[in-house]
């Protein structure tokens, strides 16, 4: 059964960085497109950033472009965020989700599987 492992999360002040993994189980991981997405206390879940199954392309919503780097390890079912330059408004609980198509589009349906990793940022 497909599961999602999210880690990494913690607290930083602002203009910190953080490294956030997602391990996958399951057959599906490598021909699948991956995505972050974030919910903060009181607010919707948002979609933060996605990546297709061979890596490429990416993309991001736009209060993270610049600053976040979405990555993969397919032979390591893994998914990573690199957050820089962190704001306070990027706390939120941050979720990966894999997709049901192996490239990204703004219909794409995604599975959420995992718990979340905590993020807060301190001003």
């Amino acid at each position: 059964q497909e599961q999602l492992e999210e880690s990494g999360g913690g607290m930083v002040q602002a203009g910190g960085s953080l490294r956030l993994s997602c391990a996958a189980s399951g057959r599906t991981f490598s021909t699948s497109a991956m995505a972050w997405f974030r919910q903060a206390p009181g607010k919707e879940r948002e979609f933060v950033a996605a990546i297709s199954w061979s890596g490429a392309p990416t993309h991001y919503t736009d209060s993270v472009k610049g600053r976040f780097t979405i990555s993969r390890d397919n032979a390591k079912n893994t998914v990573f965020l690199q957050m820089n330059s962190l704001k306070p408004e990027d706390t939120a609980v941050y979720y990966c989700a894999t997709g049901n198509e192996p490239y990204y589009s703004e219909t794409a349906k995604f599975r959420f599987r995992g718990r979340g990793t905590q993020v807060t940022i301190s001003s």
